[in-house]
């Protein structure tokens, strides 16, 4: 018997797979939305994440199909830029996939959360949220972006049984990464700067995050829950 429909967004690859992964093997069904479709479980639907329209109308399609119990917003994305160099429009593409999707889809999703009667969303943010880290602005103002939106809707629906959590990795190993974490130097600073001397793994992030629907801590909404190997309490 299933627990319940669970959507995850950027679920094609790295955390977002791992994620997807993990809730399956939970006993949940899985709806993957990307802009390949593509899913390891679960089925996949074509979605682009910085299109209003494209997502409200894949979460619709979804609800008609499911018991829609929670929301993965994990869609993001990551790119170093000078902020002398960072125009406009390379901000507001970062905001739009990182924060302003997260905002629809929860949007999107709610009604069909306050129907379920138990319904969790789980934002992807990062540990970025809180540091100040050069050429990056774009993407650690979206990340501080998805823990006030956590605030906001946890705040707002909670008395509507929706709960709403941000889960903040450190430095995850993924194919995106991997060469440039394999490298001697970035080894070395991470066994000074993180506590467990190493990188995350995906799966790590993804346990946490099955956990969190598996267990159904009613009290708990509202957090950012760093998962950084340490390294935010070394600040």
């Amino acid at each position: 018997m299933s627990n319940g429909l669970v959507v995850v967004t950027g679920a094609s690859r790295g955390i977002g797979e791992a994620i997807a992964i993990e809730l399956d093997r939970r006993g949940f069904e899985v709806a993957a939305l990307s802009r390949s479709g593509k899913s390891p479980v679960g089925e996949g639907v074509v979605c682009d994440m910085t299109d209003e329209r494209s997502i409200a109308a894949a979460i619709a399609s979804i609800a008609r199909r499911g018991h829609v119990v929670g929301l993965v917003n994990n869609a993001g994305a990551h790119e170093a830029r000078a902020s002398v160099d960072l125009s406009l429009s390379e901000f507001e593409a970062c905001m739009r996939l990182n924060a302003s999707a997260v905002l629809v889809a929860s949007r999107e999703i709610y009604p069909h959360l306050v129907k379920s009667g138990e319904g969790l969303i789980v934002n992807i943010g990062s540990f970025f949220d809180r540091l100040a880290v050069a050429e990056n602005l774009a993407y650690c103002a979206s990340k501080a972006a998805v823990g006030a939106i956590t605030r906001c809707l946890a705040s707002e629906w909670a008395k509507d049984g929706v709960r709403v959590l941000d889960v903040a990795p450190g430095y995850i190993e993924t194919d995106l990464n991997r060469e440039f974490l394999a490298n001697e130097k970035v080894k070395s600073w991470l066994k000074r700067r993180v506590p467990v001397g190493r990188a995350g793994r995906p799966q790590e992030v993804a346990r946490l995050v099955g956990a969190l629907f598996a267990e159904k801590i009613g009290f708990l909404t509202g957090e950012t829950i760093y998962v950084d190997g340490g390294q935010g309490a070394n600040l």
